[in-house]
């Protein structure tokens, strides 16, 4: 009978425990509105494809300064996407594991490009891309809903800020090259 009564308690035990953990996964989502969730998804996504363009740049560009920015790619988008995932698993959120078929694309078709061309293209994606980046984690980090998304986004942006900077003279030094 003890034993019994000892089983029983020990499954309710756990029972409420699953229940809570649960419940606490879902206000953790729920506090994260939908908004903010799109949010992480697109950012990872941009971030993955920062990375992979980066290495593409680092090994294929002609200019040391396209190289240098490349691996500063790599570098600060690799460690913004490992932030952002610890971020997402926190909320119960899958992260896509690939960059988005446009980064995909464009990374293809700058694999077939060479010296200053490349150069040239790569800078040039590299300075819309950032000009919209800064827009969406500007927004984010004032008007999301999630504490720990917002602070993320609006710790981000000074980088995203310095990549654009580099970007834009790193442009020019590749314009001025081609003339």
């Amino acid at each position: 009978m003890q034993r019994v009564l000892f089983v029983g308690m020990a499954l309710a035990l756990a029972t409420s425990a699953w229940a809570q953990s649960r419940s606490q996964t879902q206000n953790v989502v729920t506090q994260s509105g939908s908004a903010d969730i799109e949010f992480i998804l697109k950012a990872a996504q941009g971030g993955m494809g920062e990375v992979e363009l980066g290495k593409v740049a680092a090994q294929q560009a002609t200019s040391d300064e396209v190289k240098k920015f490349g691996q500063r790619m790599v570098d600060d988008h690799g460690k913004g996407v490992d932030e952002l995932k610890t971020i997402a698993e926190h909320r119960g959120i899958k992260l896509p594991a690939d960059p988005d078929a446009k980064q995909t694309a464009l990374k293809d078709r700058l694999a077939k490009l060479k010296g200053t061309t490349f150069d040239r293209t790569y800078m040039r994606n590299m300075l819309t891309d950032h000009r919209m980046d800064i827009a969406e984690f500007r927004r984010e980090s004032t008007s999301g809903r999630d504490p720990e998304i917002k602070a993320w986004a609006a710790k981000m942006l000074p980088t995203l800020e310095e990549h654009l900077k580099q970007a834009q003279s790193a442009s020019k030094s590749t314009s001025a090259a081609a003339n």
